[in-house]
């Protein structure tokens, strides 16, 4: 396929092309849409070990005597008064209560706090916090120089003990701790995006290749195998995880989007707070909910919702669930129609509806 004049090779770019990789542009890279297909991948990471090359994430140093409350204020969820070794998923907010971006914010300690934020935002979070960044604390962009791997699955941690170090064995959901491998220093976290036990390794891109294949050589008897953006999506749609740019954006609230356990309005200010405090007075005249649909037809983006003739919403992520192998949907409607149980119909582009029916998240649970 041609590559777009633009688009950037990732340090491990190579080992994609040998693997069979589809290669396609996404957020300024080439990156693997797909190896053996989307279904299989996602199943890989439901029963086995998966492994996601997402080096185009961003990656943001905040550091210095005022880090802690400088990040205070940039997000909504309370991340100064975890310890140290602790990751805390956030959103961070406009005044006007959207969300500017939706991220993972690692505590190094009280002086220094690591983020990583969404591929295709991270320019446009690393102005944002640079323009708000109060008080003695320096915010270095350092996406250009570390790579991303994922590791997924029912055998993620042991297939990360094997490479990175046995502690990750031991290692709780949402934890994070500096290590070394092939003499430099990596950042071994607990974190993910797929549902599954596992984590996510930070590494200087020089050693980043050599992970990767470190990888699939020590997890060939765990199943590993290499994963797509196409299964990616399958999986944190099964869970309700949010897409920024599909379900959640500049215009969207948290607590529209359903992840108002992320806001802490107790925790002192922070930007958006009085604008998240008004509309949680008020009442939500929206939600994002999850829904599965009762006949032929899969959901997309952009869809329309309805119940009757009148239009209660739009579909923001959908597709055929891999794991539940019927057609599944995450989207806004109005309030009145988000409870579980509700009974709402699936515009299909004007040709048909059919009826879909609410449902408590996430799509899939496990057995």
């Amino acid at each position: 396929m041609s590559h777009p004049e633009n688009a950037r090779h990732m340090a491990i770019y190579e080992e994609h092309v040998k693997a069979g990789g589809k290669m396609v542009p996404f957020a300024g890279y080439m990156l693997p849409v797909q190896y053996a297909g989307i279904v299989v991948e996602h199943q890989t990471v439901r029963t086995g070990v998966g492994l996601f090359d997402v080096s185009h994430m961003g990656e943001v140093l905040f550091r210095g005597p005022d880090a802690k409350a400088a990040i205070q204020r940039l997000v909504t969820n309370d991340v100064g008064s975890v310890k140290p070794g602790r990751a805390v998923y956030t959103p961070a907010c406009l005044p006007s209560g959207g969300i500017v971006d939706d991220m993972i914010v690692y505590k190094v300690s009280d002086t220094e706090f690591f983020v990583c934020v969404n591929a295709s935002n991270k320019d446009k979070d690393y102005k944002w916090f640079v323009e708000n960044t109060t008080g003695d604390c320096e915010v270095l962009d350092l996406s250009d120089q570390y790579s991303q791997i994922a590791i997924q699955g029912p055998s993620a941690l042991e297939l990360m003990a094997r490479v990175f170090g046995d502690f990750a064995r031991e290692m709780k959901p949402f934890t994070f701790r500096k290590s070394f491998y092939a003499g430099v220093e990596v950042i071994v976290a607990t974190t993910g995006y797929t549902g599954e036990r596992g984590g996510e390794v930070y590494l200087p891109n020089a050693v980043a290749a050599d992970a990767w294949r470190d990888l699939v050589a020590k997890g060939a008897d765990l199943g590993v195998a290499p994963i797509g953006l196409g299964a990616r999506d399958s999986l944190r749609l099964e869970m309700k995880y949010c897409l920024y740019g599909n379900d959640i954006d500049e215009t969207t609230s948290p607590l529209e989007a359903g992840i108002g356990w992320t806001v802490k309005l107790d925790k002192g200010d922070f930007i958006g707070r009085d604008a998240l405090v008004r509309q949680k007075e008020a009442g939500l005249d929206r939600a994002l909910v999850a829904f599965v649909v009762e006949g032929k037809g899969v959901p997309r983006h952009g869809y329309d919702l309805y119940v009757g003739d009148a239009r209660i919403g739009f579909v923001t992520s959908g597709t055929q669930s891999p794991s539940l192998k019927i057609p599944v949907g995450i989207g806004y409607v109005a309030s009145a129609y988000a409870a579980p149980g509700s009974t709402i119909d699936v515009d299909l582009k004007g040709l048909k509806r059919v009826p879909a029916r609410v449902v408590e998240p996430p799509l899939y649970k496990k057995s």
